[in-house]
C-alpha cells in the first residue's frame, strides 16, 4: 500500500506549494463535478470550470499544450453545457437523457477529428516538440470534447466516451509526474460507469412513461 501512495505522492516533492494547492482544488471540485452529472444535477458546470479553468494554468506551466487545450475546450463547453441544461419550458427541463441519433454521431466524429487536428496545430505554432505522450494528449483531447459535448446534450453515449479516455490518461498522467490527477481519473472512471447505468436506468424510464 505505501509502494502506491510514493507512486503517486513522490512526483511532489520539490513541486511548489501553490501548485500542490491548486492541484488539490482541481481533484476535489472535478470528483464532485463528475459525482454532479450523475446525478443530472446541473452543478456539474459550475464545479467543474473551477477545475478547468486551474487546470489550463497548470498544464501551460508545463508545455502540456494537447492538455492545456482540451481543458479549455471543456471550459467553453461548461458554459454551453450550464445554459442547455438549466432551459426549462412550463417548468420542466428541456433537456432530457437520450440516445444520439446519425447525425449527431456524424458531428461527434468531426469534433473528434477537429479537436485533433487543433491540438497538433497548437503545438506546432508554439514549436513545442511533439512526443509519443503528446501524441496520446491529441488523441484523448478529441475523445474528451466529444464526450463533454454530448453531456451537454445530455446523451449516454458521453459516459462511454469518458470511460475510454480515463483509462488512457490515469498512466498517462502517472507518467508525467501528476499524481494527483492520475488518481482522480481512477475515481472518475468509477463514477463515470456507475453514472453509464444510472443514466440508462433513466432512459428506460422515460421510455417506458
Amino acid at each position: 500500500m505505501n509502494q502506491i501512495f510514493d507512486f503517486f505522492l513522490s512526483s511532489y516533492q520539490g513541486k511548489p506549494d501553490y501548485i500542490i494547492i491548486l492541484e488539490a482544488i482541481v481533484f476535489v471540485t472535478g470528483i464532485a463535478s463528475v459525482w454532479f452529472a450523475k446525478r443530472e444535477n446541473i452543478l456539474v458546470y459550475p464545479t467543474g470550470l473551477v477545475a478547468t479553468v486551474i487546470t489550463v494554468y497548470l498544464f501551460y506551466r508545463d508545455d502540456l499544450l494537447g492538455d492545456m487545450m482540451m481543458n479549455f475546450y471543456w471550459s467553453a463547453m461548461s458554459i454551453y453545457g450550464w445554459w442547455n441544461w438549466s432551459r426549462k419550458q412550463d417548468d420542466k427541463t428541456v433537456v432530457q437523457i437520450s440516445r444520439t441519433n446519425s447525425k449527431e454521431k456524424s458531428i461527434g466524429i468531426w469534433l473528434f477529428l477537429g479537436t485533433m487536428l487543433v491540438n497538433y496545430g497548437v503545438y506546432k505554432l508554439f514549436d513545442v516538440a511533439i512526443e509519443s505522450s503528446n501524441y496520446i494528449d491529441i488523441f484523448t483531447s478529441g475523445v474528451f470534447f466529444t464526450a463533454m459535448w454530448y453531456m451537454a446534450l445530455k446523451k449516454i453515449e458521453n459516459w462511454t466516451l469518458w470511460i475510454i479516455a480515463n483509462l488512457i490518461t490515469i498512466p498517462l498522467y502517472a507518467y508525467r509526474g501528476w499524481g494527483m490527477l492520475s488518481l482522480q481519473y481512477v475515481i472518475f472512471t468509477i463514477i463515470a460507469i456507475q453514472a453509464y447505468f444510472a443514466w440508462k436506468k433513466s432512459l428506460n424510464n422515460n421510455l417506458q412513461t
